[in-house]
């Protein structure tokens, strides 16, 4: 009798613990969906999220909640309210003051426009007497880096996504360790997730040296896939600054046999009054990483005019109030009024993007955009490839040029702005991670840079409506369910 009524007590319990659970769980999917459609203001985000919370109890508030919130928004206001930011109110309204004297060159002045949305958007002021030399793949840009680092004779700071512990990454690592074996402060920013591309990694093989190396976000800190450091920065002595697309590793030299696959792209030399802004972005995301605030005027020297290039930098994350490269994109296409000229290793374009391309292009602008033919990320050539049917039915070229891969990224208009950097046309560039770019007015760099989209042109093929409608039906369905997860690849 007793032992009926023990059984009777467990099963009670048990099918309690059973409601409690469920309750639970219920209770946690319905906060967490509710979280997510009050908050996200991407509606296919919202829409994705309160999906999974819903339909995965448990997990999918559990995926939520560790990679759906962004709380770098939250502690990037803590320092504005704190003061902790390395420019304050009285120093910003200054520079834009100066700033507003500043007029753009001769042949931009339809672009009035574009440079006032920047001027509201982009807390970076527009310079004038800056130089910007495209550096084509490894073979140019890295001499050239590895130069700056063995004159450096106060600082060298350098962030970068990727940084491979392979040939190119040592001889980097040699000469970081050189210069700060003989004085010069050298700081690092590796990404927590881009360090894990390549063993040995370069924090490792820096470990007791005099170089100071910080991970952003490691995987320690939540294991986040998004809100990634995708930057490339390297500011010698405050004066002079690499920037672009490319990271540091064997895959950026293309003359040279073996692997990793080879991977073309370009980088830029930067000097004149914009190099600070680029110096503060990088003393940002230090203080970022590792809470040391470096406010020293010696990191800000007197930069003079080297040359006639009319240039902003842009740095955009999810800490940001507007989605600014965003906003500078659109701007760009609405006030475009002879040619846009874009490429890029990876297109999946919002609404508003594709409405934007689309309105350019019907309104009579030519738009020419060229992609790899052939992708490092395969699934985002699928997604891609379900966006193309529309920007081709309103006139809109687009090319595939052929391997190797390329990563380049160029937004050209009317042979006079430029917009070169770290961001590609894509959700993880414009919305979930840190990037870094420079807007630029220019004939001259422009004519450069136009004259390598060309080059590029003539080696592409055409891609044409009839192909892209020809797609077969399992083809247009992994195409379709790729393009399903745009907002995330």
């Amino acid at each position: 009798m007793e032992a009926v009524i023990s059984r009777g007590t467990d099963e009670s319990m048990d099918d309690l613990l059973k409601i409690i659970f469920k309750i639970f769980s219920y209770g946690i999917s319905i906060i967490s969906a509710s979280h997510a459609l009050l908050r996200k203001r991407d509606p296919r985000s919202a829409l994705g999220w309160v999906a999974v919370s819903l339909t995965l109890p448990i997990v999918g508030p559990l995926l939520y909640w560790s990679m759906g919130i962004n709380r770098i928004n939250r502690r990037a206001k803590r320092w504005l309210e704190e003061g902790r930011r390395l420019m304050g109110r009285d120093t910003f309204l200054a520079m834009q003051a100066a700033a507003s004297s500043v007029h753009l060159p001769e042949g931009a002045e339809h672009l009035s426009e574009l440079r006032s949305l920047g001027d509201r958007v982009v807390l970076s002021p527009i310079t004038e007497g800056n130089e910007l030399i495209p550096l084509e793949n490894g073979e140019q840009a890295y001499p050239a880096m590895l130069d700056a680092i063995c004159g450096a004779r106060h600082s060298v700071n350098m962030s970068t996504y990727i940084f491979d512990g392979d040939g190119a990454g040592q001889r980097f690592i040699d000469a970081l360790k050189a210069a700060a074996d003989r004085g010069v402060e050298v700081r690092l920013i590796i990404d927590g997730l881009g360090e894990k591309y390549s063993f040995p990694t370069a924090r490792g093989l820096l470990r007791n040296s005099a170089v100071k190396v910080a991970r952003f976000l490691p995987f320690r800190q939540g294991g986040r896939l998004n809100l990634r450091n995708h930057r490339k920065i390297l500011v010698i002595d405050g004066c002079e600054c690499f920037t672009g697309g490319m990271n540091i590793g064997d895959r950026h030299l293309l003359e040279r046999e073996g692997p990793p696959a080879p991977v073309k792209d370009m980088h830029f030399r930067v000097k004149g009054p914009v190099v600070a802004e680029l110096q503060k972005i990088f003393l940002e995301d230090w203080f970022f990483v590792t809470g040391e605030l470096l406010d020293d005027t010696g990191f800000f020297p007197v930069l003079h005019d080297t040359g006639t290039v009319h240039a902003r930098s842009i740095g955009d994350g999810p800490d940001k109030r507007h989605r600014k490269l965003h906003c500078i994109i659109l701007g760009a296409l609405s006030c475009a009024r002879h040619r846009v000229r874009i490429m890029t290793p990876y297109l999946i374009p919002d609404r508003s993007m594709v409405s934007a391309l689309a309105t350019t292009a019907m309104r009579g602008v030519p738009v020419t955009i060229i992609l790899p033919g052939r992708n490092n990320l395969p699934y985002v050539h699928w997604a891609t490839r379900s966006y193309l049917w529309e920007l081709l039915e309103c006139g809109i070229r687009i090319y595939y040029q052929p391997p190797p891969f390329v990563h380049t990224k160029l937004f050209l208009v009317d042979g006079v702005w430029s917009l070169t950097g770290s961001a590609n046309l894509d959700p993880r560039s414009l919305r979930l991670n840190f990037e870094l770019n420079l807007e630029a007015y220019d004939r001259n760099l422009s004519d450069r840079l136009e004259s390598h989209f060309e080059a590029a042109l003539g080696a592409s093929r055409e891609v044409t409506l009839a192909e892209v409608d020809g797609r077969s039906l399992p083809e247009r369905l992994r195409d379709g369910t790729a393009k399903l997860f745009s907002p995330y690849l």
